[in-house]
């Protein structure tokens, strides 16, 4: 017993866990004696067993488990940390003891379980159990299942989630174990017994016999609703209270509770979802728009099957919709109406909710369908209906249901109030608030009036429905006007009525409401009319007030005093009951004339028709006392009317008699109960009337009294439709005045604005101005209420009325709508609660957002474009949201319904390409402004993931996130953001951007709300992590936010928040709170929208404490503290808002008047340079930022403070933008009379123009920019000079404008820059416009762009900054931009430099690539040939520009002064002598130094040389007549005219204009076409290839492109083309002309538009591509052979380099070489074969063979081969010779491949009995030959082999051949290849040539290597510096370039390519010809003289190769050359002397 003792001795909890079972036995009594102890639930006591409890209930040794089990129960139940253990207990429990064969233990096991249930841990519970069902042990799983079974017994199926145990069931009743499936069956009852018929469904596919065997047990299961047994702790006092209330016999109100139990579990969540849309047959589309009904009925009973699946997976059911749409709106057979019906109430049961986004299609649809009366069709309709309302709400629907309730149609109406009152019934209180029950009670009052009984029936049950719902109380304000009778049924049928959800709401409310009815309908008169008042005008403003005012009810019918506010007479206010709407029948005339003669006296109506107009006067005269004296009650207003109307009526010829008649209808309407009916008698006759010089006034009173009487919209839209179905200009003018003045009396609410707008766009387009006008001044009332989307609908209309609608609008703008001051005013009740009023503008401007017309753009967005949306290619993509903005910008105004559209934006705001998502948020905001309040529908799916996109990292991605996120809360309020848990979610994720931007939204939102929804609590612990995350702005935003989270929530609720925080954390953020807690602002009180800000100007006067001294007090300390949002002055300042806000009388807006007398601008010595100086020691925040932040505005609100005056500085800092227009206009007066304290305060008044720069009002940034140009102005007349600091802060914001869409604003901010320029240097303002070219607004780059090319066309280049060169770069970068506007702006600049710089900008911008090359040049040439109006307009501007420079010092010391003093010298030649400026300025500016530095008068000889006709071009060729030279000796004046017409006719073959283009070509033909002519074009080939190889590029890319342009007009431009070059290629001596180069880019040409499928797929497309096959033969036979050849070479290297290059166009261009190949034996002697050889030998450098070999097709190669065997079997061994310009023949296999083949072919040639020979007498030689010799030889040999001594070797050979002649040196070359030997033959003879002193080599070998140059004799050696580009020798062609150019400047062409000098380079080393494209040509100025060298280089070639003797030697033709250059020169010059 010794170990028993040491166990005894261990304390508990080591006794637990020892080894010794006896010792855990011990242990766990001792253990269960403790529990059973303690009786505080939190002692720590508990703590020390945590770890030990699972082993109490694992234990291996059974009779100790038991114990333990009993411990571990009493530990449960007692312990407060036992919740701790449930996981590991109870899995415990079920692996260790559910398996048990003691019951004991199994009951312990299931006890514990249900005791952490108990404890609320049935989660964790359920969850363990439902693993243990997986056991594989059968015991196991039916302990299991009992404990389930037991635990939804006890405790309910609201704690035992039913749906997991459901889900296994039929898995449990197919288990082998028979215990299992028993006690499966078991729970299958005891879940039964919870839900009844919905477990059903689940079950439906176990076991027959066992589903028979559970029905069985089921109908044996009491009906009662079961109640559970067992509460969970936090309900134990409910079960208390059970027990009491059992015990006193009361269920009542436990029973309700249950009753929310049973349906806990919903059917529908248990059934496995179906996918049906794929299952759909594949021909159902087709079928269902059949035209047989069979088939269409089959294809809708196909889809009935598959909804008949009770869960349908979510999927695209659009199409399917809107074919079933389809059918139940068109289809005329109406059984398949009622089969589409039920396939949609399918499709709505299955799918739910996730049908919601296709009800608002087809509930118009369905609703309008009503008008079948086949009963089943109406019963499927309905079904279908219901079914739908339950996917969605009846806010979504309303407006549907709402526009179908004014149908004709009487079954429509009836079925619609059904539904109504069907839908109400699901609705709850909350469900239905008074916004949504108005509308409705609004219509369903009109019904209940209806003339058909199942009309008025189904309306009562409607109301009475509602009734129910809500309660008397939110009702009863809209039944004012119901009589008794009426409103005693709508109470009946509401007592009838059962809801949905239960009476409970209901009746709660009747009895509530019930009480206080009595004694209401006795209450104040007053207050009773005033109720009436406000209800019977059908808008929403007035039904907030209705429940707030005390008394309500129906008043009694009699006369109710007039109300205080309505200042209106009384027999107005007489009428407060029947204002709704008197209706009455209409009367016949003898029914008129009876009840007409009882009130009237009898003369009156017999004298009624008289004949004499004066009786006729008597008898009204008589008819107006009688109508005067009558009673209201006993008025027949019909009948009076119709007396009125009676014969003659309105066609009275009196005006007296007019006049009279028309004062009694006055009459009548405003003392009588006027109805429609009577109005609708009277009304024509008015309008007829209307126009009358003397009777028109009368007739405008009349309208306006019936307006009062039968209400405005009503009256108005009568009015307008009589006016307009009339022709009458001055009835429709005077009508349209009427109704503008009517609108300011009335106000604007009810009128229907689509029937307005279509009258008033009639109105606009009349014939008459005084139409026009009237129409325009209406527009200008109406904006007054509709504010600026009414300019959308006319955006349409022409140009010059916009302008004028505009310019009414402007006059509005500011204004505030006048109180209406007749009609049921709505401002009736001021006085009367605070609460009303805060929400009235709202309503007023949601009311009119309503009545908008807005359009279905649902059927636009269809599946494809979706589709698009979401496409793999961002350009598709981009085309997508492309299409959404067009369809939302036509659209104007759109209905909420937008189909799939929220998905597919919802993806593209995490699309990778920021653009797109810049695209998609932009859209989004059209969208809110589009759907206006209807967006709010889509916050959760769209506008959440907007808040995602704040947390982007780019910032003008983040900007444009906030700007959407704003426009959406403007529309939707916060309410919808702030509702649930998807804005926590966002502030949840740890991404500072988004915090940062979320937090300071919130910030600035919440203060301005009056509640919030109990979710913003959600964000609370994420607001706490944002106040301690780790980065500084996140901290920041979170502090500002802070106050205002705690203004909504309170301090209790945020501090009881931090106890889940660390503790440190937690005692820092309480710290906030408290600091929070004392500048917590208030809640806006009602009337005031921007309490939060009351020192910005934002609180009216009237708010301000009315006793001075507080007041002054107040708003200066708010008004220094920086940040108001935490001024502890608010405190007080709100809370003296509230006390005293209403009773401010007029004092204080007297004082605000006197105010606004003094200075605006005060001056405070030294203000700017202490900002300056505060700027840079960073004292304050550097202005600079992408959008505005909240300090940044602060800190501008204290800086002003001091020097703007206080009542300016409010209008400046208010939040709405009509008060920043008012201090604009302020200014504007204020600024010739302030120029001190302006230029005092610049710095601070241009920092709040950027702030202004951000306001999305254009109207604003319109009048500011207005300000700027007139302060700027003034600001150079004063001669003042910007800071730095100024400018810096100012002109980046401003640039940002440059980019905005309006033109209008563009020019504008242009003008600024200009203006600027005078009072701050060009150079300076240089790199800010250049920063602003980096913009990602296309149209930002080009203004600035533009603006770049004035700056440096007015200042010179000098202005570049920060060097011509770098800017220049920069510029030339945007030449390849991919917006177009933006390359035209780049080349424009650059072409700009050019004509102020010359050829000097191709060495600033550096290198570009090709295609940017070619488009500068060619602009380049274009702006040189096109003959410009620009210098003219420069001459105008330059002198003012100069002038300001030389005025503004600051310009002087920054630009050099030779600068300055040559712009005055231009400024003077310009001003003396316009025209020679003209050509001058451009031609000489920057030219050679002469011309430069004599810049007096210069008249230039020929100017008219440029000036042609173009029908005269040819006479000169034709009579060449000496006379001509006489009048111009130096030129050759008839080339000259010739050549510059044509090239001004070549640059416009380019010309993007078609015609153009075409006119060109067509002149260019007639001179090909005539044999004589066409020696014209010789020079000018290049150039007009160019040209059209340039429009041939033009068509490919933008013409076939152009959906706008006729392909007919392309088809016509490409066969001009073709023709054109046609006729061309067929004059062999012009076709030649042609470059490499030139013909390279061609052919490139043609064979891309061989392949162009586009125009295969155009009528004529197959002629023109056959044309071009022609064409591109005539070019291959006709070119130079050399040329075109060398040309198709270099053009198959780059095809098969590009990897973009397709290989069908490859396979063309080898093609295009295999006919050259054939042709080859031709043409083998015309061929430079040097030239051609290298570009085989570059052509094989680049692709090796190897790398051919890899190509995809075999052609190359095979082409290169065929190539190279032609020409050596052409050439022969000669073929090696011709290598001679190659470098390094190493670089390539050329030479081994020749002497390969070369080879090949002597092997072949040679017989053999010759080889036999040659190898006897070889060994003969060798044999005799003398080792000596033999040494000494083979000496030689191996030096002439080695690279470096083969000169010497060469040279040692030759002196050893001639000392001995006879020598044989044969032996020594046989053995070598054929190349050295022609090598070492050719060495021989040059040197025999050097020796022997000959000028010339030889002809055969080309033109010279690098070796053979150097050997040139002395003579040439200055010829040769002609090639030299350093410029030590000035060699000719230096004279030729600058004679080229004096000629060009002169309008004059360079000489015909004959005439042309040839200056060869033999001699210098040729440089590689690069062909790589005609750009290099034009890419210097010396690309014609290049090319004559290189035409006499071939010519001189060719000469040789058929054998003619070279004569000329080079030197001699080299200083021919330079002679004549030099005389030219010289002729010029004296010419210009």
């Amino acid at each position: 017993m010794g170990d028993d003792s040491e166990w005894l001795k261990l304390p508990v909890d080591q006794k637990c866990e020892h080894k010794l079972w006896k010792a855990r036995l011990n242990g766990y009594e001792e253990s269960l004696k403790i529990f059973q102890k303690i009786r505080d639930e939190k002692s720590p006591e508990w703590s020390k067993f945590l770890g030990l409890i699972k082993k109490f209930v694992t234990d291996s040794n059974a009779v100790v488990q038991l114990k333990g089990l009993e411990a571990a129960l009493v530990y449960v139940e007692n312990a407060h940390v036992a919740g701790k253990t449930t996981g590991e207990v109870v899995s415990g429990v079920v692996s260790k003891v559910f398996n048990q064969p003691k019951a004991k233990a199994k009951e312990l096991g299931i006890e514990i379980c249900l005791m952490y249930i108990e404890i609320e841990k049935g989660e964790t519970v359920q969850e363990e159990l439902l693993k243990g069902l997986d056991n594989k042990n059968p015991k196991i799983i039916v302990a299991c299942i009992e404990t389930l079974r037991k635990a939804l017994s006890e405790f309910g199926s609201k704690i035992i989630l039913l749906k997991p145990i459901i889900k296994v069931l039929p898995k449990l009743f197919e288990s082998r174990d028979k215990g299992v499936r028993d006690e499966a069956k078991l729970i299958a009852v005891e879940i039964y017994r919870w839900i009844r018929d919905v477990l059903r469904p689940p079950l439906q596919n176990i076991n027959s016999v066992q589903l028979k065997e559970l029905e069985e047990e089921w109908v044996k299961l009491p009906t009662g609703a079961p109640k559970p047994t067992r509460f969970l702790r936090s309900q134990q006092e409910l079960q208390a209270k059970l027990e009491q209330q059992q015990s006193a016999g009361g269920d009542a109100e436990g029973g309700g509770d249950d009753g929310d139990e049973v349906p806990q579990i919903d059917a529908y969540e248990l059934l496995e979802a179906v996918e049906i849309l794929s299952k759909l047959p594949k021909d159902f589309y087709d079928k269902i728009e059949a035209k047989k009904w069979q088939e269409r009925k089959e294809a809708l009973e196909a889809v009935e099957v598959l909804v008949k699946n009770p869960k349908l997976e979510a999927g695209d059911y659009a199409d399917l919709v809107k074919a079933l749409k389809k059918v139940v709106g068109k289809d005329t057979n109406v059984m398949l109406v009622a089969l589409a019906a039920k396939c949609l109430t399918g499709l709505a049961v299955g799918l739910r909710k996730k049908f919601g986004q296709y009800a608002g299609h087809v509930v118009p649809t369905i609703l309008e369908k009503f008008k079948e009366k086949k009963p089943q069709v109406v019963q499927a309709l309905q079904e279908a209906i219901d079914a739908i309302f339950l996917t969605t709400t009846l806010q979504n629907i309303s407006e549907d249901v709402l526009a179908v309730m004014d149908n004709k149609n009487p079954t429509i109406k009836q079925q619609t109030s059904l539904f109504i009152a069907r839908s109400f019934r699901h609705c709850t209180a909350s469900t239905l608030p008074k916004s949504l029950l108005k509308p409705f009670c609004a219509g369903l009052l009109k019904h209940i009036n209806d003339s058909a009984p199942e009309v008025r029936d189904a309306a009562f049950e409607a109301l009475g429905t509602a009734l129910k719902v809500v309660g008397e109380k939110a009702v009863n304000p809209f039944l004012v006007d119901v009589d008794k009778l009426k409103l005693d049924r709508i109470k009946e049928c509401s007592e009838k009525v059962e809801l949905v959800h239960g009476k409970k709401a209901g009746l709660a409310a009747e009895k509530k409401e019930f009480k206080p009815v009595p004694g209401r309908t006795a209450s104040s008169g007053a207050a009773g009319d005033k109720d009436t008042k406000d209800i019977s005008v059908p808008k929403p403003g007035p039904l907030k007030k209705a429940p707030a005012t005390k008394a309500g009810g129906p008043p009694k019918k009699g006369k109710p005093s007039a109300p205080g506010g309505a200042g209106s007479a009384g027999n107005k206010n007489k009428k407060g009951l029947e204002t709704k709407e008197i209706v009455e029948p209409e009367l016949s005339i003898e029914v008129c004339e009876e009840k007409a003669s009882a009130v009237l006296p009898a003369t009156c109506i017999q004298l009624l028709d008289s004949s004499n107009w004066k009786e006729r006067l008597a008898c009204m005269e008589e008819f107006q006392k009688a109508v005067e004296l009558m009673d209201r009650t006993e008025m027949p207003c019909q009948a009076l009317v119709r007396m009125l109307a009676k014969k003659p009526g309105w066609k009275e010829t009196n005006f007296q008699v007019m006049q009279m008649k028309l004062h009694i209808v006055a009459l009548i309407a405003q003392k009588g109960n006027f109805s429609k009916t009577s109005a609708q008698i009277v009304l024509d006759g008015l309008v007829d009337k209307i126009g009358d010089v003397k009777c028109g006034n009368n007739a405008k009173e009349a309208m306006t009294a019936i307006a009062e009487a039968c209400m405005l919209p009503w009256t108005a839209e009568q009015v307008m439709s009589m006016a307009f179905s009339q022709k009458n200009p001055k009835n429709q003018s005077e009508t349209l005045n009427w109704l503008s003045n009517a609108i300011k009396e009335f106000g604007f609410s009810g009128l229907n604005v689509k029937a307005f707008i279509s009258n008033v766009k009639t109105a606009l387009a009349a014939t008459n101005p005084a139409v026009r006008t009237s129409a325009i001044t209406l527009l200008g009332v109406m904006f007054l209420y509709v504010g600026p989307s009414l300019r959308m609908f006319f955006e349409d209309e022409k140009p010059a009325l916009l302008s004028q609608i505009d310019a009414e609008f402007e006059k509005m703008q500011g204004q505030s709508p006048p109180a209406p001051t007749r009609g049921i005013s709505k401002h009736s009740t001021s006085g009367t609660d605070e609460g009303e009023d805060g929400d009235e503008p709202d309503d007023g401007g949601n009311d009119v957002v309503d009545l908008l017309p807005r359009t279905e753009i649902s059927d636009k967005i269809t599946s494809e474009l979706v589709s698009k949306i979401g496409d793999k290619n961002w350009k598709i993509r981009k085309e997508g949201l492309d299409e959404v903005a067009g369809i939302i910008n036509e659209a104007k105004f759109i209905q909420p319904n937008i189909g799939e559209l929220p998905t597919a934006l919802k993806g593209r705001l995490n699309d990778s390409n920021k653009i797109l998502v810049q695209q998609t948020l932009t859209i989004l905001q059209q969208l809110a402004v589009a759907m206006g309040p209807n967006i709010k529908q889509h916050v959760k799916n769209l506008g959440i993931p907007i808040i995602t996109v704040l947390g982007d990292s780019k910032n003008n991605v983040r900007a444009a996130a906030l700007a959407t996120v704003n426009a959406w809360a403007e529309q939707t309020g916060m309410k919808e953001w702030l509702e649930g848990e998807d804005l926590s979610e966002e502030l949840k994720r740890e991404n500072p951007f988004l915090r940062q931007e979320l937090l300071g939204w919130l910030a600035e939102k919440l203060p301005t709300l009056r509640s919030t929804p109990t979710d913003l609590i959600l964000c609370v612990p994420h607001l706490y992590s944002c106040l301690e995350d780790r980065n500084g702005d996140v901290r920041k935003k979170a502090q500002d936010a802070l106050p205002f989270f705690m203004m909504h929530l309170g301090y209790e609720k945020m501090a009881k928040a931090t106890g889940k925080l660390k503790p440190t954390s937690k005692d820092q953020v309480l710290a906030m709170l408290e600091k929070a807690k004392a500048n917590m602002p208030a809640k806006p009180a009602a009337p005031a929208k921007a309490t939060s800000k009351p020192m910005g100007g934002s609180a009216p006067a009237k708010f301000q404490p009315a006793s001075g001294p507080v007041e002054d007090s107040v708003s200066s300390t708010v008004e220094l503290k920086p940040d108001p949002k935490k001024a502890k002055a608010l405190g007080v300042s709100s809370k003296a808002k509230s006390a005293q806000g209403k009773k401010v009388p007029s004092k204080t807006s007297l004082k605000e008047d006197e105010d606004k007398s003094g200075p605006i601008f005060i001056v405070v010595p030294n203000g700017k340079e202490q900002r300056i100086k505060d700027e840079k020691g960073l004292k304050v925040l550097k202005w600079n930022f992408t959008t505005p932040r909240d300090e940044y505005i602060e800190q501008l609100k204290t800086q002003m403070s001091s020097c703007v005056a206080k009542w300016l500085q409010d209008e400046m800092f208010h939040s709405d933008f009509q008060h920043h227009n008012k201090a604009l206009a302020v200014m504007v007066d204020h600024l010739e009379s302030e120029k001190e304290g302006v230029i005092g305060c610049l710095d601070l008044i241009l920092k709040w123009l950027t702030l202004r720069f951000f306001d999305t009002n254009t109207s604003v940034l319109m009048k500011a920019l207005e300000y700027l140009k007139l302060l700027f102005t003034l600001l150079s007349e004063e001669e003042y000079h910007l800071t730095e600091n100024e400018a810096s802060s100012f002109i980046p914001y401003l640039i940002l404008k440059v980019g905005e869409p309006k033109d209008v604003i563009r020019k504008d901010v242009r003008a600024i820059l200009n203006r600027m320029c005078l009072v701050y240097p060009a150079s300076k303002m240089f790199p800010f416009i250049m920063e602003g070219t980096k913009s990602k607004n296309s149209k930002q780059r080009a203004e600035c762009l533009e603006e770049l090319g004035c700056l440096v066309e007015s200042y010179g280049m000098n202005v570049c900054q920060p060097t011509p060169g770098k800017a220049l770069k920069e510029i030339a970068i945007h030449i390849g931009d991919r917006d177009n506007t933006v390359r035209n702006a780049a080349l424009n600049t650059i072409v700009t430099v050019y004509n102020v710089h010359g050829d000097q900008v191709f060495k600033l911008i550096g290198t570009l690539s090709e295609k940017d090359m070619s488009m500068l040049e060619e602009r380049i040439k274009r702006s040189a040939k096109r003959p410009s109006a620009a210098p003219i307009k420069q001459i105008e501007e330059k002198p003012q520009r100069t002038q300001s420079i030389s005025s503004n010092a600051n310009m002087l010391r920054k630009g050099p002064a030779e600068d300055m003093s040559s712009k005055l010298n231009q400024a003077r030649s310009m001003s003396g002598h316009p025209e020679a400026a003209q050509m001058v300025r451009r031609e000489f500016q920057l030219d050679l130094d002469e011309i430069e530095n004599d810049n007096g008068t210069v008249q230039c000889e020929m100017p008219e040389l440029v000036q042609h006709k173009l029908d005269d071009i040819f006479e000169p060729v034709l009579i060449p007549e000496p006379k001509i030279r006489a009048v111009s000796p130096h030129f050759d004046d008839m080339h000259s005219n010739t050549a510059s017409t044509i090239n001004f006719i070549i640059s416009q073959v380019a010309s993007g204009d078609i015609n153009t283009s075409i006119q060109a070509l067509t002149q260019i033909d007639e001179v090909l076409r005539q044999e004589d002519k066409a020696e014209a074009m010789s020079g000018h080939i290049d150039q007009f290839l160019i040209a059209t190889f340039m429009q041939l590029r033009l068509i490919y890319n933008t013409h076939m492109a152009d959906e706008k342009l006729e392909k007919d007009e392309i088809i016509k431009l490409y066969s001009c083309i073709i023709g054109n070059m046609i006729s061309l290629f067929q004059i062999e001596s012009l076709a030649r002309e042609a470059s490499t180069g030139v013909l390279k880019d061609l052919m490139h040409g043609l064979i891309t538009l061989m392949l162009d499928s586009r125009i295969e797929d155009l009528e004529e497309g197959q002629q023109v591509i056959r044309s071009v096959n022609l064409l591109v033969v005539k070019v291959l036979e006709k070119s130079d052979q050399t040329n075109i050849l060398s040309a198709l070479l270099v053009l198959l290297q780059d095809s098969l380099l590009a990897t973009a290059s397709s290989p069908k166009f490859s396979e063309l261009v080898m093609k295009c070489l295999w006919r050259m190949v054939r042709l080859l034996p031709d043409t083998i002697n015309s061929i430079n074969l040097d030239r051609i050889l290298l570009d085989i030998h570059i052509f094989m450098k680049v692709f090796p063979k190897e790398k051919l070999k890899q190509c995809k097709s075999e052609f190359p190669i095979r082409t290169l081969k065929t190539l190279l065997h032609t020409l050596c079997k052409l050439k022969g061994p000669k073929i090696l010779d011709h290598l001679t310009m190659i470098d390094n023949k190493n670089e390539s296999e050329l030479e081994a491949h020749l002497c390969r083949m070369m080879k090949h072919s002597m092997d072949q040639s040679g017989s053999k009995s010759d080889k036999e020979t040659e190898k006897g007498a070889s060994r003969i030689d060798e044999k005799s030959s003398k080792a000596k010799v033999n040494d000494f030889l083979a000496e030689i040999f191996k030096k002439i082999g080695s690279k470096e001594n083969t000169k010497e070797g060469l040279a040692e050979l030759y002196e050893y051949k001639k000392k001995y002649s006879d020598a044989d040196i044969e032996p020594f070359l046989k053995n070598s290849s054929q190349f050295f030997q022609s090598y070492v033959e050719r060495g021989l003879r040059v040197i025999e040539m050097e020796r022997e002193g000959k000028g010339r080599i030889p002809s055969s070998t080309g033109i010279s290597s690098q070796v053979e140059v150097t050997c040139v004799p002395a003579p040439t050696s200055t010829v040769s510096s002609i090639g030299n580009t350093n410029g030590e020798e000035v060699g000719p062609s230096v004279y030729l370039e600058r004679l080229k150019i004096l000629r060009q400047r002169c309008g004059l062409d360079n000489t015909k390519q004959e005439d042309r000098p040839p200056l060869t380079s033999l001699l210098s080393k040729p440089a590689v010809p690069t062909v790589a494209s005609s750009t290099d040509m034009l890419h210097s100025k010396l690309s014609q003289l290049r090319e004559s060298r290189e035409q006499h280089q071939h010519s001189d070639l060719d000469s040789n190769q058929s054998h003619s003797s070279g004569t000329m030697t080079t030197s001699s033709s080299s200083t021919a050359n330079i002679d004549d250059l030099k005389k030219r020169l010289e002729r010029i010059k004296s010419s210009r002397k």
